[in-house]
């Protein structure tokens, strides 16, 4: 019998190839490893250069990563710079308002001497009110040129509280009376009748309309005209001040609010400024939640700024009947003031109101006669030689036994934070220079008398 064998399974059958002749089979293989080998190089190839591009990618990511540390590091210490400049600015501003407060404390206490003496002349009444309105006028500048450092630092914050309107105005009025008077200068108010109110920080207000007057009578000639006009409806309330002085050329006019923007001025003009004044207003103004204009027909032909303010629903308070003033008692004053002029003038007011008064010129002499006698009022300055004020007042709170002398700061420091260390410190009033006789001898007059 045969023997039965199946057919081979089809893996193990033989490719076509195989059944060449044997140097043919073998051209083919090479052929098909040349193939292989061809597509393994250019996949390789293909990889390489992927491989060089994701290279260079990640070499672009690394720069990019670089700069931008690079970037956040320089941004970081431009942050810190500003900062620093910023810092060292109000350090600056508050210095020079110091420096320059300082020579005028003495002159607004002189003018005040001259104007309280029975025997002064005329003429040195005359002269007397002259160096009284100059030292306000200096005063007003010092104050707006700190207000426009303090608005642009995010300084300054609003008391808040309804006011009524007619008295915004005429404090305002008040300031910029005498100016008005000096330069023969008419002036019409008109206000709405009625009581309006407004919602305000009332010295605030009265500084917007107090710098819009002041500037109104600046440009204009003597003998001019102006005009105060306040309206109100149910949409708010508009207050218009115009002039017919210099005008504004109206190339000026669209930056007129900018800060330490002025129009041209002739060398021949007296009036000058720092051309900050409206820049604080158009601030104020905002803060306010009201808008401020200005207009001109140009040069020579006046000039009219319009503020709109939100009108308040509620009404002020009345004010509580003041009762009348008598002398004040007589009381032991301790002077602690470095300015000799400043020193002696205010020692000849208080002597004259029958006061007892001691001097002392450096903080450490004046912290050692506070701890030695007793006061009833220490008027103090801060920036004195050797110990300053606030170390002076703290050591003396720290230390003193039986009664509390009333302290009194009498500074250049004038920015708020500057009063409120003042305070902490022990001070009970802190009074910015410069100060004339009335304000200085009603502070006194406050001061508890002792047994």
């Amino acid at each position: 019998m045969g023997t039965y064998q199946p057919d081979p399974p089809s893996s193990e059958q033989r490719s076509p190839a195989a059944d060449l002749p044997e140097p043919l089979f073998l051209f083919h293989r090479i052929r098909a490893l040349e193939e292989e080998l061809q597509a393994a190089r250019a996949l390789a190839r293909r990889q390489a250069e992927e491989r060089q591009v994701l290279e260079a990618g990640l070499a672009q990511l690394r720069e990019a990563n670089e700069h931008l540390v690079l970037a956040t590091v320089d941004a970081q210490y431009e942050r810190e710079d500003a900062q620093a400049v910023n810092r060292r600015q109000n350090e600056f501003l508050a210095m020079l308002a110091h420096e320059l407060r300082n020579p005028l404390s003495p002159l607004a206490m002189a003018a005040s001497l001259l104007e309280r003496d029975p025997a002064a002349a005329p003429q040195q009444l005359k002269l007397a009110r002259v160096i009284g309105r100059q030292v306000d006028h200096m005063a007003r500048l010092l104050d707006d040129l700190l207000d426009a450092a303090r608005i642009s630092s995010g300084k300054i914050t609003l008391s808040v509280e309804p006011l009524l309107l007619a008295d915004v105005l005429r404090h305002a009025v008040e300031t910029v009376q005498p100016r008005i008077a000096e330069r023969g200068q008419a002036l019409d108010l008109e206000l709405p009748s009625g009581a309006v109110a407004v919602e305000g920080d009332k010295v605030r207000l009265a500084q917007v309309f107090t710098n819009l007057l002041g500037n109104a009578s600046k440009y204009t000639g003597d003998g001019g005209r102006l005009r105060l006009a306040a309206q109100a409806g149910d949409g708010g309330i508009v207050v218009t001040v115009e002039d017919n002085g210099t005008g504004i050329a109206p190339e000026v006019l669209p930056y007129i609010f900018d800060l330490f923007t002025q129009g041209p001025r002739s060398l021949a003009r007296s009036e000058g400024g720092l051309g900050v004044g409206l820049n604080v207003v158009r601030n104020l103004v905002g803060m306010h939640g009201g808008t401020v204009e200005a207009h001109s027909d140009g040069p020579g032909r006046g000039s009219r700024f319009t503020v709109r303010l939100p009108r308040s629903s509620r009404m002020p308070a009345a004010p509580e009947p003041a009762g009348r003033l008598a002398r004040s008692a007589r009381r032991r004053i301790l002077i602690v003031e470095d300015n000799a002029d400043a020193c002696a003038t205010m020692t000849d007011i208080l002597a004259a109101e029958g006061h007892e008064v001691t001097c002392a010129a450096d903080g450490r002499t004046g912290l050692a006669l506070a701890l030695d006698q007793p006061w009833d009022v220490i008027v103090c300055d801060v920036g004195l030689p050797g110990l300053d004020g606030l170390a002076l007042m703290r050591s003396l709170r720290a230390r003193q036994e039986g009664a509390r002398p009333y302290a009194v700061a009498l500074t250049g420091y004038g920015q708020p934070d500057d009063e409120a260390r003042g305070l902490a410190a022990g001070f009970d009033r802190y009074l910015v220079k410069p100060v004339g006789a009335s304000a200085l001898l009603a502070v006194v007059a406050e001061a508890p008398v002792s047994a």
